[in-house]
């Protein structure tokens, strides 16, 4: 029988969205106590219970309400002047939303991608390499990243994106980085970088806007030179620059923020 926290990861892999309310404290007469845990997914479809009746038919409005803004917030209810209930006790409860896990797409598995891949499998992201090379994906003995050993073009077909979706392109070849760089530039991601010189990102920049007609704004986007000027010279230290400021956008941290704290 699958208990909240096999559910809790199924949901973070799924298009579903879900929020979990966890009663943190009560007072009096109340149907449940301190502990009691509840899946609320968007449609309204349930996952254990905090107690039934109005109150809980409250808490799943709450619920569709957190999902929606994705901030967690403590609710506290009177069972007896708010939901009628004559236990008449106070109960508070925790909801909070199930977010996804951020997955990071490393397009080419040479050097620096492998060293991507290794740094980003210990933080927050599901993590797949990506190469039409078997060899090199062989040579990566991550465990916690998934490989995908196809043409570029088939492989891109086959992921999904969305905002959560992290995007690094360092492939062994200019015109394939422009490629896949062309294809998602036009899909929601969180973060898109695309390794090179400062003469491939000119080239680039004025290849997409003449020959494509990618405005100037969807370029904008697009983190070329990717990653941290640190003046990083190897591929390990490249990755560094690179996985630090897929950081910095994750937590939506600018270097002046940053320094406010040091």
């Amino acid at each position: 029988m699958k208990t909240l926290y096999d559910i809790i990861p199924e949901i973070q892999k799924s298009s579903e969205n879900a929020a979990v309310c966890i009663i943190v404290n009560t007072k009096g007469s109340t149907p449940r106590k301190a502990g009691a845990k509840m899946i609320v997914y968007e449609n309204g479809k349930l996952f254990g219970t905090i107690g039934g009746g109005d109150l809980e038919k409250k808490v799943i409005e709450n619920a569709q309400t957190i999902i929606a803004s994705k901030e967690p917030k403590l609710f506290r209810h009177d069972l007896l002047h708010q939901h009628g209930m004559c236990c008449g006790g106070t109960v508070e409860i925790f909801i909070e939303p199930i977010m996804k896990k951020n997955k990071l797409y490393i397009f080419g598995a040479g050097h620096t991608g492998q060293a991507l891949a290794k740094f980003s499998s210990v933080l927050d992201f599901e993590t797949v390499l990506i190469d039409d090379r078997k060899e090199y994906i062989d040579n990566c003995n991550t465990s916690e990243v998934n490989k995908m050993n196809l043409p570029y073009q088939q492989a891109l077909q086959l992921l999904p994106f969305d905002e959560q979706t992290y995007i690094c392109i360092m492939t062994y070849s200019h015109p394939i980085d422009r490629d896949i760089l062309a294809f998602c530039i036009k899909k929601s991601f969180a973060y898109l970088g695309m390794i090179g010189s400062q003469r491939k990102v000119a080239m680039t920049k004025k290849l997409f806007s003449e020959g494509l007609n990618i405005s100037y704004e969807d370029l904008e986007k697009v983190d070329m030179p990717m990653g941290l000027d640190i003046g990083s010279e190897s591929p390990e230290e490249i990755a560094l620059s690179i996985i630090a400021k897929l950081i910095t956008v994750k937590n939506k941290t600018t270097v002046w923020e940053k320094e406010l704290y040091l």
